[in-house]
């Protein structure tokens, strides 16, 4: 067996798991948190983004600050703060012509009163240069190739609360076209293209969502309400319209029960797009987010004159659902919800980017035949990816991800910066798309190996409530580590449930030991279950009455065996614990004599410190020690070890000894090494047979995650 490390430099960390080298990959290299441009807001937001023409400044738009901010790229994988711009109003949306901002800001009083201008702005001092009445919310900007005109879908947007939140609903939306002279725009000469009467749904009411415009100065608008598209000319002229049509969707989830089951249809589900970009002189692509109806999953390319030339039908929902980032509690709704979608050439390979805002991924297309797109890459995005940037003559994409989960332990918004390097592809590390059916999984947090196969399994945990299952995964395949097999875990043949899977270890006979996290509030027991190798219960043990009087929530997170003794760390600190203690508890599967020991742990600078995996190999046992934060709030993230002569466990209930421990590795420099922020929970370690480590994240079933799970190699120390 061949094994992938994780490299160590003074310069860099490359995780292992990466796909074959190609010709050239984006990676990502750095990733920006907004809210070092406004260190005393407590809540940020990155939404739409673009560059200036020498790719060196970022802008972007923070409706919930609104101001507009800036990022210096001079050096992408260093970016630094920029400053932000305060403004009267919510910016919507931003486009960048040189070094002049056309920055549309909403200032609407509320649904009916609509308002909003076009301001304009010097990236370098950002000083005001101009500014232009609307007349209406604008939701979209987007600015001529050749610097002659600025478009803006005015949107004037419904109520949702209002009349089953249906359109239409008055004021209408329009488009406004503003001459350029000199890079000012000629606020008298505005034209104002009336868009009413085109669609089919509510043609009283055009919604403007998004406008894009390509070298011949054609318009190409959405209306995402009304599922319809308009191309109009730079004079505001329709040049064509029509709808923007529906998709029959198999194979999709449409149920958040808490399992990733993909066995349902939807027919004529409507696309509602949401952003378009050109791709060339006749085509453009569309992404279906959907909104009051529909959202087919998926992105479409269309030729001008209202021919479908490409449908990704649910392929790229698949492609997420293959590398763990599906996001289950939107099933019912609209799935991985593709939002946007950007263009660029790139060493002559025209690439289109679609961005999943609940997946939290963008997909890389080559798009050189508009009617047989090809995936190359999959490039984890960060939270609500909303909006995209393309600087191909650096070759750099950037991406502004709206989602700030506040000061708290969440994760804050983040400018991600990836760059096209001749190097692997870093992401993703693990992936199910060999299977040879569509396999869903998420929220891993437990690891053990079998030396004999050098095969690994894996464990989810309780956000897949109604399907507990052991993945098996093959960690020596070229590119991302493989998942092979699910095994379902059952009791009496049927899913088995009330169990929070946070720890697996091998039985020895060819089944498992699993620790099952409790939650006693939600009458959910912490428990050990012995399991066969088809994933049935056989037995399972229940805490002694010493235990069930002093456990809290946090409670088993990983399980081990050394001899016929289990071992079970326990994550915090239980009623009977001091501070920052706890507990090793074991049970011995042949007298079933339960003890325990107590692991000191680190005190923290914020949050909590516990333990969230426990590995026996050789003399040792290996835990991994790990705080509650994120991002620049993570401190620590380790492996520590236990000498097995050490632990010897004194009876319940009465005082127990604190074992000596000692780091191993420290895993920040390995968990920043992918350029996105450090995710709290490493949760997974097993050793294999010559001492390589293998780590994994859960990364929270997509819920107010970036849906990221790392899965790398350390070599043997």
């Amino acid at each position: 067996m061949t094994h992938r490390f994780l490299l160590l430099s003074t310069a860099v960390l490359a995780v292992a798991g990466s796909p074959a080298l190609a010709d050239m990959n984006f990676n990502r290299v750095a990733s920006f948190p907004v809210a070092r441009n406004a260190p005393d807001a407590e809540e940020t937001s990155s939404e739409i983004i673009a560059a200036t023409a020498d790719g060196m400044t970022l802008v972007y738009t923070d409706s919930l600050g609104e101001t507009l901010g800036f990022i210096d790229i001079a050096d992408p994988a260093n970016p630094v703060a920029g400053g932000a711009l305060e403004l009267d109003g919510e910016p919507t949306s931003v486009a960048v012509i040189g070094q002049t901002a056309y920055v549309g800001i909403n200032t609407s009083a509320d649904y009916v009163n609509t308002s909003g201008h076009l301001q304009v702005v010097d990236v370098a001092s950002h000083d005001t240069l101009a500014n232009c009445d609307l007349g209406g919310q604008p939701d979209s900007v987007a600015a001529a190739p050749d610097a002659s005109f600025i478009a803006v879908a005015i949107e004037n947007e419904r109520n949702e609360d209002l009349g089953d939140g249906r359109v239409g609903q008055m004021p209408a939306g329009y488009v406004v076209i503003l001459p350029l002279a000199e890079g000012m725009p000629q606020c008298d000469e505005a034209i104002f293209a009336d868009v009413t009467g085109l669609a089919e749904i509510a043609p009283e009411d055009p919604e403007p969502e998004f406008v894009s415009i390509n070298a011949e100065n054609e318009i190409v608008l959405t209306m995402q309400e009304n599922n319809h598209m308009v191309i109009l000319s730079a004079a505001g002229e329709v040049l064509n319209h029509f709808s923007a049509g529906a998709v029959d969707l198999e194979g999709i989830d449409t149920r958040e029960e808490g399992a990733l089951v993909f066995t349902d249809s939807q027919p004529g589900r409507l696309r509602e797009p949401d952003s378009v970009t050109w791709i060339d002189a006749d085509h453009f692509a569309i992404a279906n987010e959907g909104d009051m109806d529909g959202g087919s999953r998926g992105w479409t390319i269309f030729n001008q004159d209202g021919t479908e030339v490409y449908e990704s039908g649910t392929s790229f929902e698949q492609a997420l659902i293959q590398i763990g980032h599906y996001p289950e509690q939107r099933s019912g709704n609209k799935g991985v919800e593709p939002e946007s979608v950007t263009f660029g050439v790139f060493d002559g390979t025209p690439l289109l980017f679609v961005g999943s805002e609940r997946g939290s991924v963008v997909g890389v297309y080559d798009v050189t035949d508009p009617a047989t797109p090809a995936l190359l890459q999959l490039l984890p995005s960060g939270i609500g990816p909303e909006g995209y940037v393309v600087i191909p003559e650096r070759g750099l994409l950037v991406s502004a991800n709206e989602e700030d989960l506040g000061l708290d332990g969440g994760a804050r918004s983040h400018v991600m910066i990836f760059e096209r390097q001749n190097a692997d592809a870093v992401y993703p590390h693990l992936t199910s798309a060999g299977m040879d059916e569509l396999t869903g999984w998420g929220a891993l947090s437990g690891l053990a190996n079998d030396p004999e196969t050098g095969l690994i399994y894996a464990v989810n945990d309780s956000f897949y409530a109604m399907q507990p299952t052991i993945f098996v995964i093959d960690p020596s395949m070229d590119g991302p580590s493989q998942i092979v097999d699910a095994i379902r875990v059952t009791r009496g043949g049927q899913p088995a449930q009330l169990l929070d899977m946070e720890g697996i270890t091998l039985d020895g006979e060819g089944g498992f030991w699993i620790a099952s996290e409790g939650r006693t509030d939600r009458l959910v027991p912490h428990a050990l279950y012995h399991v066969g190798a088809d994933g049935e219960i056989e037995d399972y043990v229940t805490l002694p009455a010493e235990l069930q009087a002093v456990e809290r929530r946090f409670g088993f997170e990983g399980i081990t065996m050394v001899g016929d003794t289990l071992w079970m760390a326990v994550q915090r600190e239980w009623a009977d614990d001091p501070a920052h203690q706890a507990k090793l508890v074991s049970y011995n599967t042949l007298t079933r004599d339960w003890g325990a020991v107590r692991y000191e742990l680190t005190t923290p600078d914020y949050g909590w410190v516990g333990l969230s995996e426990i590995e026996a190999h050789g003399d040792y046992v290996y835990l991994i020690e790990r705080d509650n934060q994120l991002g620049e709030l993570a401190r620590t993230k380790l492996v520590t070890r236990v000498a097995i002569a050490d632990l010897q466990p004194a009876p319940l209930g009465g005082d127990l000894p604190v074992v000596p421990h000692e780091m191993v590795v420290d895993l920040m420099p390995y968990m920043a090494s992918t350029g996105g922020f450090v995710v709290d929970k490493v949760e997974g370690l097993t050793i294999m047979e010559d001492g390589t480590m293998w780590i994994v994240t859960d990364n929270d079933g997509v819920d107010d995650s970036s849906g990221e799970t790392m899965f790398f190699s350390i070599p043997p120390m």
